[in-house]
């Protein structure tokens, strides 16, 4: 039979409706003798289960929320690829917005989802994103990615000051003397994390600071402000990939030679990084893998075994060198 309906099981199978529903669903309360009854019947007539009526009697939506502070650029692109193949290999559904690094949006957004979804994946790495951790919904299971959302919220974050440490020495042994740093906007507490590993490296005069917004407009105005300095930096740290990009155009631009004039460093290693000019040495989170571990971790709370989700996990970034630095 042809587009079997859930009547048509019931009908054959000699049951009310609601009986089929909840032997085709395998919830307990229905006798054995009839489950099985039912699911021959439906194996037979190959009913399909409609999946909207299905989520709605197993309290399931089938549907994960992912809050993202953007949706623009190669890095969010890479989160979003990540948590879509895992969802995608379990048979979710994803529910994406982002909140454009503002507290009230994402708040909005949250109570937007809010019985839409059966959890959620937040990234929100701005300082005021503590206060989001009172409103979420006690019942909603929530995976946090780089966030920096109250205690208690299971999650994946960076060690971004280690890897501001580790941008910072790689340089020096490179034989860089004037290092700089563009960092992203101090309302980041991952930038700010990146900007405190870089500086504590130098125990002298500190290195100049050009405060960025992740943006490649912001790398490529932070590289032409150094470039007006009476001792232009000869090693630079632009605190993410797409920053870097831009610093590197305007380097290119102003005919400055890269590495041999002025060494450049990354953060994150998205895809666009092996295919710079020169490459881009870089500090690799794995970006892809961000997302796709999120949701994994979001699946196992929802299916209770979210020991490794209340621990959380964090991610060491690993220096990634390309032509874009000196080689010793």
């Amino acid at each position: 039979m042809a587009g079997a309906t859930l009547k048509d099981i019931a009908r054959e199978a000699n049951v009310s409706i609601a009986s089929a529903s909840r032997a085709i669903n395998g919830l307990d309360n229905v006798a054995d003798d009839v489950k099985q009854r039912v699911l021959e019947i439906a194996k037979r007539l190959r009913y399909v289960p409609h999946g909207g009526a299905r989520s709605l009697v197993m309290s399931r939506t089938n549907t994960i929320g992912v809050l993202l502070p953007d949706i623009y650029g190669e890095f969010f692109a890479e989160i979003i690829r990540g948590i879509d193949v895992a969802a995608r290999a379990r048979g979710l559904h994803l529910l994406v917005s982002g909140s454009h690094g503002n507290p009230d949006e994402a708040l909005s957004i949250m109570r937007a989802m809010g019985g839409r979804v059966d959890g959620l994946l937040v990234m929100s790495p701005f300082v005021e994103s503590h206060d989001l951790a009172s409103v979420l919904p006690l019942n909603l299971p929530v995976v946090t990615i780089a966030s920096q959302i109250g205690a208690g919220r299971g999650g994946i974050s960076v060690d971004n000051f280690g890897g501001g440490v580790t941008a910072a020495r790689h340089l020096c042994e490179q034989g860089c003397r004037r290092p700089a740093l563009i960092s992203g906007p101090s309302r980041n507490f991952e930038a700010e994390e990146r900007r405190r590993g870089f500086l504590s490296v130098f125990d002298g005069k500190p290195p100049p600071v050009f405060e960025g917004d992740f943006t490649e407009e912001s790398g490529y105005s932070g590289a032409k402000s150094f470039l007006t300095l009476a001792e232009r930096p000869d090693g630079i740290f632009a605190a993410n990939d797409m920053m870097a990009v831009g610093c590197l155009l305007a380097l290119r631009e102003a005919g400055v030679s890269v590495p041999e004039d002025i060494a450049v460093v990354g953060f994150d290693d998205i895809p666009i990084a092996r295919f710079t000019s020169p490459p881009l040495t870089t500090l690799r989170v794995g970006v892809f893998d961000l997302g796709r571990r999120g949701l994994e971790m979001l699946v196992a709370t929802l299916e209770g075994e979210d020991e490794t989700a209340a621990q959380g996990i964090i991610v060491a970034p690993e220096l990634v060198r390309r032509a874009s630095s000196r080689h010793k």
